[in-house]
């Protein structure tokens, strides 16, 4: 892997890569663009891999709170793939920064509120008056994600943040479906709009950086023209 990135992004991109969760050659995604490269999170399924994405978020996370001022006190993870996230994000967490065991929990919603027992909609840490920390895999359109703002604010909670494990660096696909055009992406919207920070373990301009000891000159070629076509402007 390349010596540029840090190494638990190098730990993490191989994990990936092993693991079948991030793919190369030819895929079609929501948006119809044909993409070189394909990450799937819902493939961190096996013991290993689930322990290599949630220690890379909670290194990741770390580093956010030593070098950006992130503070948190609940990792929210949105059903459903965010659910196993932020529990053992959690967990990872306290493993590598103790002062984190007592001081930071977890959460996540329902689909539909729960009528009976309990009740409510969020199981885990309440939220209300607690700044909160949202963990995901990707952000595409970022319609998942304002849903997951929303409904953290309607319980009283305060966004601290967002941290997926990919950031694509993608512009949205242009209303008139002209892809010519310059644009944001998902996550330069997210921040724009709500006025909160967004981090990622990998982004593409990490995979291209690492592609480049293991993936063959066609690959790294056909990601880079990827890139230039698609790259966003912020």
């Amino acid at each position: 892997m390349s010596s540029q990135l840090a190494p638990y992004k190098q730990e993490f991109l191989k994990a990936a890569i092993e693991g079948g969760v991030l793919k190369f050659g030819s895929f079609e995604l929501k948006s119809k663009r044909i993409s070189p490269y394909f990450f799937n999170a819902g493939e961190f399924h096996t013991a290993r891999l689930a322990g290599a994405i949630a220690s890379a978020f909670a290194k990741t996370i770390t580093d956010a709170q030593q070098n950006a001022g992130l503070e948190f006190d609940v990792v929210f993870g949105p059903a459903y793939k965010g659910i196993p996230l932020c529990s053992a994000i959690t967990i990872k967490l306290g493993e590598i920064s103790p002062e984190n065991l007592d001081a930071v929990s977890y959460s996540f919603d329902r689909k539909e509120a729960k009528d009976h027992g309990e009740g409510g909609s969020i199981v885990g840490a309440p939220l209300k008056g607690k700044k909160i920390l949202i963990v995901d895999d990707v952000i595409t359109a970022g319609t998942a994600k304002r849903e997951a703002i929303e409904k953290i604010r309607r319980e009283g909670g305060i966004v601290a943040g967002i941290v997926v494990a990919l950031d694509r660096k993608e512009k949205l696909p242009a209303a008139d479906g002209d892809d010519s055009k310059p644009g944001p992406s998902a996550i330069g919207e997210l921040r724009k709009e709500y006025g909160i920070p967004i981090f990622a373990i990998l982004t593409l301009d990490d995979i291209i950086a690492g592609m480049r000891s293991f993936a063959s000159d066609d690959e790294i070629k056909r990601t880079e023209e990827y890139r230039q076509k698609y790259k966003a402007t912020d």
